[in-house]
């Protein structure tokens, strides 16, 4: 009773707000901007009015990071490991080539421009991965502030809108093929809807191989944030032995803290991942089991938004944009270079 007490008011908040969020997202065509930027957005003007009510603030946290693992875990269940057949070799090499770029040049470009390390790869997962996703799955294991998950999602989807419009544009001025079409928009396009859009604005068969190679893309995040977990982990070891004077028996519990290294949420995720593999799961409990973990993503976007203050995101200031901007446009180029080497294009 207590539990429900102290959290239902902020859960009903963040559940409303993703039913209107829904209800924007699906009025647009080919559903432009999916309802995850749309909840964390209007989250982030409510924030100035419903931060002053103690009451909501707790059911918020608990939307923002439980229900968002939960969303993660059957978010698994609408892929399986068989797809990455189906996309064959040639996508997979693509792929390869697009982590690389979007992780290796975040890093550098983080470095240049001196920012946080955990926004940097916040940013880097969801250019390189899935967006909003990738995003949510990594903030929980490398500690991210509610702030930078919102500063992350927001730098990639600006880019997203951009690319929604100029991908079937320079789809159709290159010459390209519903396949190269399709692998160029599943590996360089980052959120889903935005995969979507771009796709079928190119042709029916260019819009089914841009999904098919989205969903395959979107397995990264469990080795992704496997290794996120553990850089982390050495991280946060390497500042307490500093705070301790070098003395490692002070960080030794901190080293061995196994769930630390492998979240449980994310191994649920994979053997959710492993079920839907082995087609036991009928079609129509999967896709539901999907359009419910999306809502659930919805509401935890919200609840960030709705704990997310505009003047200290603000701070940020350009850098992050300008660093999202430049990874993904690297992404872009990367991807159709290697498609182009492999002679898909």
């Amino acid at each position: 009773m207590s539990f429900i007490k102290k959290n239902a008011l902020g859960i009903l908040v963040a559940m409303a707000l993703a039913f209107l969020s829904r209800a924007i997202s699906d009025s647009l065509p080919y559903h432009v901007i999916g309802a995850g930027v749309f909840a964390l957005l209007l989250g982030m003007l409510l924030n100035p009015l419903l931060s002053k009510y103690e009451g909501f603030q707790s059911g918020f946290s608990y939307t923002s990071k439980k229900i968002l693992r939960l969303a993660i875990i059957l978010m698994g269940f609408s892929l399986s490991f068989t797809q990455v057949l189906q996309v064959g070799k040639f996508s997979l090499i693509v792929m390869v080539f697009t982590l690389f770029t979007a992780f290796g040049g975040g890093y550098l470009f983080g470095r240049l421009f001196k920012m946080d390390w955990r926004l940097s790869s916040l940013i880097s997962a969801g250019t390189g991965i899935c967006g909003g996703s990738a995003i949510a799955a990594l903030a929980p294991v490398i500690d991210a502030e509610d702030s930078q998950i919102a500063y992350g999602i927001s730098a990639t989807f600006i880019f997203d809108v951009l690319m929604v419009v100029l991908f079937p544009i320079m789809g159709r001025y290159f010459g390209m093929s519903d396949l190269g079409y399709g692998l160029w928009t599943g590996t360089a396009v980052n959120d889903t809807s935005s995969v979507v859009a771009a796709g079928y604005a190119f042709s029916n068969a260019a819009g089914n191989f841009s999904v098919i190679v989205k969903l395959t893309r979107t397995l990264s995040i469990v080795p992704v944030v496997l290794a996120f977990s553990y850089i982390n982990q050495r991280i946060v070891k390497k500042e307490l032995e500093m705070l301790a004077g070098g003395d490692a028996v002070a960080t030794e519990r901190k080293k061995v803290d196994i769930q630390k290294i492998f979240p449980w949420f994310i191994i649920a995720f994979l053997g959710a991942v492993t079920i839907k593999s082995t087609g036991v799961v009928p079609m129509e409990i999967s896709k539901s089991l999907s359009t419910f973990s999306k809502f659930l993503m919805v509401m935890a976007l919200g609840s960030i938004g709705l704990k997310t203050n505009f003047s200290k995101l603000a701070k940020s200031g350009f850098k992050p944009m300008l660093h999202g901007f430049i990874i993904s446009t690297l992404v872009v180029v990367v991807s159709y270079m290697v498609q182009m080497l492999l002679g898909q294009i």
